[in-house]
């Protein structure tokens, strides 16, 4: 598989997973007789489901994140022990990718 190709196919599945955060999303920020008319339709296992997907895909993805820089910063300090403090810096930035996703799950239990 060329680069190229693998751009076009993770961009198709960030779509289709924003498509699945933001239905239950718009419709339980629209207030709480919206939120109230949309579970009672049977949507609230959707509103379950896309909370997990916020923590389960955001903890992949700072999985990943952190692997690759905790790797190349590992090679980085082999030459230059002075870069110490920039590799945590980048670390705690990939760390907190989970924590985001985390927050948003968070935010979508709490409209329940």
């Amino acid at each position: 598989m060329t680069r190229n190709t693998k751009a076009k196919i993770s961009l198709l599945v960030c779509l289709i997973v924003g498509a699945l955060f933001l239905i239950p999303g718009v419709m339980l920020a629209a207030g709480d007789e919206a939120a109230e008319v949309a579970l009672d339709e049977g949507w609230l296992g959707l509103a379950y489901i896309s909370a997990a997907l916020a923590v389960g895909l955001a903890c992949i993805a700072s999985a990943f994140a952190v692997a690759r820089i905790g790797s190349a910063g590992i090679g980085a300090m082999s030459e230059n022990t002075e870069l110490t403090g920039r590799v945590l810096i980048f670390l705690g930035l990939a760390e907190g990718i989970a924590i985001y996703g985390l927050i948003i799950a968070i935010m979508i239990l709490n409209k329940l």
